[in-house]
């Protein structure tokens, strides 16, 4: 399920950018996916018979980011990472070194989350890192935890200077980034 919503969110981040996701066919594009839980696969342990020929490939992290750049036909970078919580924006910094590295033209970044099983938030309850209330409160006095979420998203990148001289429809700009 989370590879196939990176494909889904992934075509659409291209055409949402202006672009006919089909035509880029050996471009240097690169694709930075950050993934952090592996329900679907732990999921599919319990299930004996019902692991098939591609299961391993279907819930393997690695294969994510380049089933996107094969599905696509490109031929930049294609990495997944898993850096917990922070997944999604170190893929975000790496795409943005990529491109000013030149290593590849245009970049796909983001990240995917799916909660399709309770092991990992009753872990997580037990271990007291959720917040009793459900509630986020980033840097308050009265954080008392944190919240999972889930979803996916995925951001069409490029040099600004190749974006304006495209005429692309540029709606922000990363002026830096760190990890």
């Amino acid at each position: 399920p989370q590879q196939r919503l990176v494909l889904e969110t992934g075509w659409e981040a291209l055409e949402n950018a202006g672009y006919a996701p089909d035509s880029l066919t050996d471009t240097p594009l690169g694709v930075y996916l950050g993934m952090a839980n592996s329900d679907y696969g732990r999921t599919m342990l319990t299930d004996l018979p019902a692991i098939d020929p591609y299961f391993t490939s279907g819930s393997s992290f690695s294969v994510a980011s380049g089933r996107l750049a094969y599905f696509l036909g490109s031929k930049g970078p294609a990495i997944t990472l898993d850096t917990a919580c922070s997944s999604s924006l170190v893929a975000l910094h790496l795409a943005c070194q990529a491109l000013k590295a030149g290593e590849c033209d245009m970049a796909l970044a983001g990240g995917v989350n799916l909660i399709l099983s309770p092991e990992v938030h009753v872990n997580f309850s037990r271990a007291s890192m959720l917040a009793g209330d459900g509630l986020c409160k980033t840097f308050d006095a009265d954080a008392d935890g944190y919240v999972r979420g889930e979803g996916c998203v995925i951001f069409t990148l490029r040099r600004l200077e190749d974006a304006q001289a495209d005429g692309d429809h540029i709606l922000g700009i990363i002026r830096g980034s760190a990890i």
